[in-house]
């Protein structure tokens, strides 16, 4: 590998060896040999590059995870009240008793290990009258598994209300809420995110309901710019006014080196009406969130 050695052994100080060959995989000849040309600069850059728009889309997942939580604490507290979730079988889980036991079981786990204000308060004010909190409560206690859980349980119409609030079936909704709890987990645990196959391919919205997904750009489902596109698809729907899509938008140009083409990114990209209306001017009739 080429490049100034002092430098290579000051970075694999900080960066484990491991972690950063991820990074030069793609470098390797059919002997499995580093092709003599590779310069550590390329690799190095292609690291950092991972490094930031894992943490633009974790920006993006948190929005997302947010505001799902809140959809699904009103349409729970809305339709049933705040204790329906627990209170009537019919309101999660309704033909699965072992799914329902289970999710109670995590959420009773994730409220004997938190410490928020608000649990304590509810634990020390109703902990006597009520075993379990309302349903607003339990949304913010519950991991994005949790979430995930709870979402999957719901009676029909909730799913739908909620997927709804995204601007997609709930079947897609379903499928891309499997799909974001990976990329969490891999973002989160700072994994190699920029070309992976996604292990969890999302489900795209039909052709004939939602053009804008296949024309005029055609999106590959296995790869990191589908999760791209559903992100900004979604902060569309929560975060109007947002500069999410600008922001990775500068990032490739900050980057002009990097080979999209791995990430499943076509060279019309910002033609997808997905991305065109977010990479759009300055609206005046919405607040402007980063």
């Amino acid at each position: 590998m080429q490049g100034d050695w002092k430098d290579i052994r000051r970075r694999l100080a900080s960066v484990n060896y491991y972690r950063l060959s991820a990074y030069w995989h793609t470098f390797r000849d059919d002997s499995d040999q580093l092709r003599p040309d590779t310069h550590f600069e390329t690799v190095w850059e292609r690291y950092v590059f991972d490094r930031e728009l894992r943490l633009l889309v974790m920006d993006a997942l948190e929005r997302i995870e947010v505001a799902v939580r809140a959809r699904l604490a009103y349409e729970h507290a809305t339709r049933g009240g705040a204790f329906a979730y627990e209170a009537d079988p019919a309101a999660l889980f309704a033909h699965n008793s072992t799914k329902r036991a289970d999710f109670f079981r995590r959420l009773r786990e994730d409220l004997d290990r938190s410490h928020e204000p608000f649990v304590l308060h509810f634990k020390k004010k109703y902990g006597d009258v009520h075993s379990w909190p309302p349903v607003w409560v339990a949304a913010e206690v519950l991991s994005f598994g949790g979430i995930l859980s709870l979402f999957r349980g719901s009676p029909r119409g909730i799913q739908r209300a909620v997927a709804d609030h995204f601007g997609v079936p709930d079947a897609v909704f379903e499928s891309w809420m499997l799909t974001l709890n990976v990329v969490r987990n891999i973002c989160a645990h700072h994994g190699r995110f920029w070309n992976r196959e996604i292990g969890m391919p999302p489900k795209l919205p039909r052709l004939h309901r939602a053009p804008e997904w296949h024309t005029p750009v055609r999106l590959s489902n296995d790869r990191a710019f589908a999760v791209l596109t559903i992100l900004a698809h979604c902060l569309h729907h929560i975060a109007r006014g947002s500069r999410w899509a600008r922001r990775f938008n500068a990032l490739l140009e900050k980057y002009p080196r990097i080979p999209v083409i791995q990430m499943g990114i076509p060279p019309n990209w910002r033609e997808c009406p997905v991305w065109a209306r977010m990479l759009s001017s300055d609206r005046t009739d919405a607040p402007t969130t980063e």
